[in-house]
């Protein structure tokens, strides 16, 4: 695996050099540099912004620090007078001390911590509570389908423990409906459960360990029940007397497709405490740069990012969230210098703009399209970009429908890094989505096996893959400034 990894490596730094020999045709590309997109990702995902929770302290000072470096380059706001786009978002902040303890023979069985062994989903409930812990299955109550986890089992003043996925398998080629948190969480309320564990499925690959989300899905929050995702290891603790393991029981309830839910004989403490607000203020932050052109100036190309990640917990851990999307904040920012500070007029005018609350469903690009500071007609393109600085190759998603634009993309890789993989999908992908909705041609730059820290604690500086990030941010910009110069046609995608 060493030796894979590092002919990747070497072949990234050759493509490097060969991107540097081969790219006098674009002008300004020569700006952008490896280090100081790195200085913008290490600031990004500092313990200082505390995982850029849209609408914590930590997300208003990134907010901030991106507006200063808009202004400084002397970028007009977008927003009228603006650079900001404020919106309203839910917003939960866990606040802690967080707990969870194994309890047996009212004794203090197991400590765990947090960060290791578990961690809070993002809308947890608050609350501190002792009780008897009933596997549940996969937490689903469907009668209708004739399925229910909860059937035969009395889990009143309990504490559930179910799979956070849903089966890979339907019944009558029936859907099971959602997976998020808050609606099993609601279910196993309804059923008179004070508190939730969620784990990952045991027999299924790859293993997810306990991530940092805060997509919950809709609907009201419960503000006394508890959420946590706790690590398959400790979990098993759990069952020791239960007469089952985790994988027996999987098995069995996916071989037969019938519940099998089991009182554990065994207690957990949880203490959880967190701050919930329905709406809290945040906010898009976006500049402009004008075309030149008398009629060109009036078509605009965006180039996105989201600004966003998960956020902090008790005061004791946070999310760094360097490559999503702290690196393609920092691309977004570096092409912004590039084309504003080189000697280039481009045609088109263009908006720079770093997205809010992505996390919890694309929040922020859906305002900035329902409320477009620019007539949405006018919009040529969309580029996206998220998770760019970590796996081994390029990515470009939207060519389904762009095909124009995708191969456009290809043609200037093929002139410089060839990095770029032939895999595309149709349109839109995260903040990409809202504009595709609305006719909008999409490029969505992304990386190949890029995701092994995602959301994990881990997604640090020093995990990224530096020349392959400098690449695809080169690339951005060679595409950005194609487009800005008029040399591609808005097409169609409906």
């Amino acid at each position: 695996m060493r030796t894979i990894n590092t002919i990747i490596l070497i072949s990234i730094i050759i493509s490097t050099l060969l991107y540097a020999q081969n790219s006098n045709q674009t002008p300004g590309l020569e700006t952008i540099t490896l280090t100081d997109l790195m200085e913008k990702v290490q600031y990004l995902s500092s313990k200082d912004l505390e995982g850029r929770l849209a609408g914590s302290d930590g997300y208003n000072k990134a907010a901030g620090w991106a507006s200063d470096k808009f202004k400084e380059l002397g970028l007009k706001p977008a927003n009228g007078d603006e650079y900001f786009q404020k919106l309203m978002v839910e917003y939960n902040e866990i606040t802690g001390p967080c707990k969870l303890n194994l309890i047996s023979n009212n004794e203090i069985v197991n400590q765990y911590k947090l960060g290791n062994d578990f961690v809070c989903r993002g809308f947890t409930g608050s609350d501190h509570i002792t009780a008897p812990v009933v596997f549940c299955g996969y937490g689903i109550s469907r009668p209708d389908i004739r399925y229910d986890d909860y059937e035969n089992i009395d889990v009143k003043g309990k504490i559930v423990m179910v799979f956070k996925y849903n089966p890979r398998w339907n019944i009558d080629d029936k859907n099971w409906g959602t997976n998020y948190p808050r609606e099993k969480s609601f279910t196993a309320a309804q059923h008179g459960a004070i508190g939730i564990l969620f784990m990952s499925t045991p027999n299924d690959a790859p293993l997810q360990k306990t991530i940092g989300s805060i997509l919950a899905g809709p609907g009201e929050q419960n503000e006394s029940f508890p959420q946590l995702h706790v690590d398959l290891p400790a979990a098993e603790d759990f069952f020791v007397n239960s007469g089952y393991n985790l994988k027996e029981l999987q098995s069995a309830i996916d071989s037969n497709k019938k519940p099998l839910s089991v009182n554990l004989n065994i207690s957990a403490e949880l203490e959880v405490h967190a701050k919930y607000f329905k709406q809290r203020e945040t906010e898009n932050v976006a500049a402009l740069l004008e075309g030149s052109d008398p009629q060109l100036k009036n078509e605009y190309i965006v180039i996105g990012a989201h600004l966003d990640h998960v956020g902090s917990q008790a005061d004791e851990i946070y999310f760094p969230g360097a490559n999503d999307n702290a690196s393609g904040s920092a691309g977004v920012l570096e092409i912004a210098e590039a084309l504003s500070q080189a000697d280039i007029k481009p045609k088109r005018s263009i908006i720079f703009v770093l997205f809010a609350s992505e996390e919890l469903g694309l929040n922020g690009a859906r305002y900035f399209v329902n409320n477009s500071p620019v007539p949405i007609q006018n919009i040529t393109a969309m580029m996206n970009m998220d998770c760019i600085a970590s796996g081994d190759s390029i990515m470009i998603g939207g060519g389904g429908k762009a095909k124009n634009l995708w191969n456009l993309v290809k043609e200037l890789d093929a002139e410089n890094s060839n990095l770029m993989v032939a895999n595309t999908w149709t349109g839109g992908g995260a903040d990409a989505s809202p504009f595709f909705e609305r006719g909008i041609p999409t490029a969505y730059f992304v990386t190949t096996n890029g995701y092994e820290h995602l959301h994990y604690m881990t997604d640090t500086p020093k995990t990224l893959n530096q020349p392959l990030f400098e690449n695809i941010v080169k690339l951005a910009y060679s595409t950005a400034y194609k487009l800005a110069m008029g040399e591609y046609q808005r097409e169609n995608v409906e």
